[in-house]
């Protein structure tokens, strides 16, 4: 019945990464994407496997500031030079990135919403 929100939201042919430690919320945001028409690259739950994971196409990411006590900071320097746009999911503070920051907990259309928002064209 609330799928109707999934369809204002169009994803399609966006390849987008995840990298977030609590594998429920993963597999939630992996479907919420997924759904919104995305190809989701991961979930990487851990800082090491996010930064393999770097060296393919992105178009966007949902990055949890914090990998079981580790700073996402590394990933997210590097979709910064890449020019690849990311998203915060995160029940933390301010990450120090010029990003937009989603405080947990959060809907996962509230992730999708903001995944279209950096993928619209900059007007």
């Amino acid at each position: 019945a609330a799928s109707t929100l999934f369809h204002a939201v169009d994803l399609a042919g966006a390849r987008v990464l995840i990298v977030e430690d609590a594998a429920l919320l993963a597999m939630e945001l992996e479907t919420g994407l997924s759904e919104a028409g995305a190809t989701v690259v991961g979930p990487a739950y851990e800082l090491e496997e996010a930064l393999a994971l770097l060296d393919q196409p992105l178009d966007a990411a949902v990055l949890d500031a914090n990998l079981n006590g580790l700073s996402v900071g590394p990933v997210a320097d590097i979709l910064a030079e890449r020019g690849v746009p990311f998203v915060f999911a995160t029940g933390y503070g301010d990450a120090g990135f010029d990003a937009p920051v989603i405080r947990k907990p959060y809907d996962v259309t509230q992730v999708t919403a903001a995944v279209a928002d950096l993928l619209a064209p900059r007007r």
